[in-house]
């Protein structure tokens, strides 16, 4: 049985750009490489569920070194980039800026593939959510092509900090 898309994409812009990187790393504190959502494209008014894209470069960091001769996005850095999706929207939702991190993924199936060059749309719905805890289902999809699909879960950590740092764009990262 073929599982359904959580929201047309064929119904929404998405050209569209509610957030770029830039407002995204107001609330998220990924930088270099790892910050992978490039823009907000779409969310509803609560918000609870979201669309983002993800524009894979042809010069991506994994590329050279994951598969090669055949790119392929490692499946553990799609998920990343659904995580921080579903972070995101706990940020806009929680209004709180204490770090908040994934804690749990379940039910995940790769069903393509992410390659150098595409735009991978990420699609984020909230399942349950507290002030603390978050269950979002998440789907993948390029060139309306579903590449994976299942559920992440996170949480806050307040003993982390309220106003975790948010470096600026331009910082160095830090390893």
């Amino acid at each position: 049985m073929p599982i359904q898309p959580l929201l047309d994409l064929d119904s929404l812009d998405l050209s569209q750009r509610l957030m770029d990187r830039e407002a995204i790393a107001r609330y998220l504190p990924h930088r270099g490489p790892i910050a992978m959502v490039d823009a907000l494209v779409w969310q509803d008014e609560v918000p609870n569920a979201a669309v983002a894209v993800a524009h894979i470069p042809e010069d991506v960091w994994w590329a050279d070194g994951h598969i090669p001769g055949k790119p392929l996005m490692p499946g553990v850095l799609m998920i990343e980039a659904a995580a921080q999706l579903a972070s995101l929207i706990y940020y806009m939702r929680s209004e709180k800026s204490w770090f908040a991190g994934f804690t749990r993924i379940n039910d995940v199936t790769f069903r393509g593939h992410v390659l150098p060059g595409d735009d991978l749309y990420l699609i984020c719905v909230g399942q349950k959510y507290n002030p603390k805890r978050f269950v979002t289902a998440v789907q993948g999809v390029v060139n309306g092509q579903l590449v994976f699909n299942g559920e992440i879960a996170g949480m806050a950590f307040p003993q982390l900090g309220e106003n975790i740092e948010r470096r600026p764009l331009s910082a160095p990262s830090v390893g």
